[in-house]
């Protein structure tokens, strides 16, 4: 029997864990230790900032974080601001977990789109989740690096239901 995944609010004082669970994540597609030393400051996340930024871990039952994602702005439309899965995890349906969670939260906080630059090699995840390439980004750390620039509409939860018609409507 498959264990359950759980998606709840990250604490502050899981920002370290979550910073090298990122850069753990980073590294699963080949890249060098000068580039994600060159990575590492954008990948960060303060204990200050857990909050504000939305962020949601993935938990196995046994107590391990798995994977995290920030949801950034406000309403109408904000950044996927970091999505990460460990490295152990990946392919085992925790990414469409948290991307799916971070679409409901920002359909049940108002929000009518976000948009977030991908990592290449993620590119088809996030198409396969519904994101759209809008364009591409320049990297915020690898100077002439570009990034594809993605975006999800979000309908709202009010739009959700139909109209309620009265009677000889």
């Amino acid at each position: 029997m498959r264990q359950t995944v759980r998606i709840r609010t990250a604490r502050p004082d899981e920002a370290e864990l979550l910073s090298a669970l990122a850069l753990r994540s980073k590294a699963h597609w080949g890249y060098d230790a000068e580039f994600l030393a060159a990575c590492a400051a954008e990948l960060t996340l303060r204990a200050d900032e857990v909050e504000p930024r939305r962020t949601a871990v993935a938990e196995a039952p046994d107590g391990r974080l798995l994977g995290f994602a920030t949801l950034e702005g406000q309403p109408p439309q904000g950044e996927l601001g970091l999505m990460f899965v460990d490295p152990d995890a990946i392919g085992g349906g925790v990414g469409r977990l948290l991307f799916t969670h971070v679409r409901e939260t920002a359909r049940a906080a108002g929000f009518t789109r976000f948009g977030w630059a991908a990592d290449p090699n993620a590119l088809p995840f996030y198409e396969a989740m519904g994101g759209r390439r809008v364009g591409s980004i320049p990297s915020g750390s690898i100077a002439g690096r570009v990034l594809p620039l993605m975006e999800l509409a979000v309908r709202a939860a009010t739009e959700e239901r139909p109209a309620s018609r009265g009677a000889g409507g």
